[in-house]
């Protein structure tokens, strides 16, 4: 966690449990039957009791109804390396799956993704918190690949927590490992890229080779690839890891991204030098230090759509 991003978490919990606890100091207050004097004072402590009420729904609905809520978003991009009059590219991103031993929405994911008619899945890491989340995931990401071509990088739980474990194992996802691989999409050729972090020499390597007039799109789990994704001449990233913040605040976003970029690219789509970059809020939560809950970042399955500029 950025030092900026442990100031923000340590004011808004300050701020939050200054409101609880003079909520609380309210209510002992009014069982003593000592009223508050004057009217300033009553003011102030009907507001600060209605607040910890919100406060106490809003921390209700982040545990037990967000985190189920899947939302489905779009987005289109265009680019002249998509031949005139052919059909668009049609792409599901999905990341940060984090499965626990319970399952959450990895039972309904495939039915979602098969209603968008993908081309493409492509998946950019962090997939499990568990060992016994792992068959979770690997059941998930089975149905998932008898839909369309499904290509995985992993993420920083699989080579920092997990790396003797082998999560692909058993399904029929293609991982990207510091490879690319050229696919005939219609109409269109697409090169795919990606790797873990781990590779990333070997992955600069094979970048360097691609041609510069196809399509090019690089999976990795973290935004801060967009570096090395400008300086190759990628035409789309796609990238994971913030989770949105996992608990955001209205117009302001996420509280923390666990991203040395900070709030740069926390989540959507964004342009960084001529490299359209799309950061997915991810399905589900962090395992580690943050709370199980969502708060205004939702689970995300993002369809993307490349379509001819021409």
């Amino acid at each position: 966690m950025l030092p900026v991003e442990i100031v923000r978490v340590a004011i808004f919990l300050i701020f939050i449990g200054a409101i609880y606890i003079y909520a609380l100091i309210a209510l002992i207050r009014r069982a003593l039957k000592r009223p508050a004097d004057g009217r300033v004072q009553r003011f102030a402590e009907r507001t600060t009791i209605v607040l910890a009420l919100i406060g106490t729904g809003c921390i209700l609905y982040a545990r037990f109804i967000e985190p189920y809520h899947l939302s489905i978003t779009h987005t289109k991009i265009s680019s002249p390396k998509i031949p005139p009059g052919a059909r668009p590219v049609r792409i599901v991103h999905l990341s940060d799956i984090h499965s626990d031993a319970t399952p959450r929405l990895e039972p309904v994911l495939p039915d979602a993704v098969r209603q968008q008619n993908p081309d493409l899945i492509l998946m950019t890491g962090d997939y499990f918190n568990s060992l016994k989340g792992l068959e979770v995931f690997r059941n998930c990401l089975t149905e998932l690949t008898k839909i369309a071509p499904t290509y995985v990088v992993k993420g920083n739980w699989e080579t920092g927590r997990f790396p003797r474990v082998r999560p692909f194992d058993g399904t029929e996802a293609h991982e990207l490992e510091g490879t690319a691989v050229r696919l005939r999409i219609g109409e269109a050729m697409i090169w795919l890229a990606g790797s873990s972090l781990r590779n990333r020499d070997a992955l600069r390597q094979t970048l360097a080779g691609l041609p510069p007039d196809e399509f090019k799109i690089l999976l990795r789990h973290h935004p801060s690839a967009v570096f090395d994704a400008a300086e190759y001449g990628i035409d789309l990233l796609l990238a994971g890891h913030t989770h949105g913040g996992q608990v955001a605040l209205p117009f302001y976003g996420a509280l923390v991204t666990f991203s040395r970029l900070g709030k740069n690219l926390e989540s959507g789509l964004y342009q960084f030098r001529g490299t359209s970059v799309y950061v997915n809020r991810g399905v589900g939560m962090d395992g580690g230090l943050l709370p199980r809950v969502r708060f205004w970042s939702p689970p995300e399955l993002a369809v993307i759509e490349i379509e001819s500029a021409e």
